[in-house]
């Protein structure tokens, strides 16, 4: 077994109500930054796991958010690089 790092990104889903999204948004526009235009605001989990090799550790982590981390009706989650450590 080896160790790996595995970075995921969960945000809501497209057309989904994100009010912290809009709350960003209205900040930067505010702060004159008018070229913003959607923000979604999510969450980054870094996970220390072993695995045989990266694909599995990968598709380990793929199960962990389809059944804990990222709730299927409101969020997507994608893995966002697997490293070795």
């Amino acid at each position: 077994m080896k160790s790996f790092r595995v970075s995921v990104h969960i945000v809501p889903r497209k057309g989904l109500l994100d009010p912290q999204g809009k709350a960003v948004a209205d900040a930067l526009h505010t702060l004159g930054f008018q070229a913003v235009g959607d923000v979604h605001v999510g969450r980054h989990l870094r996970i220390d796991t072993t695995a045989t090799d990266a694909a599995a550790a990968e598709a380990s982590v793929r199960e962990m958010c389809a059944r804990l981390l990222a709730n299927p009706v409101t969020e997507d989650f994608e893995i966002a690089g697997v490293t070795a450590t």
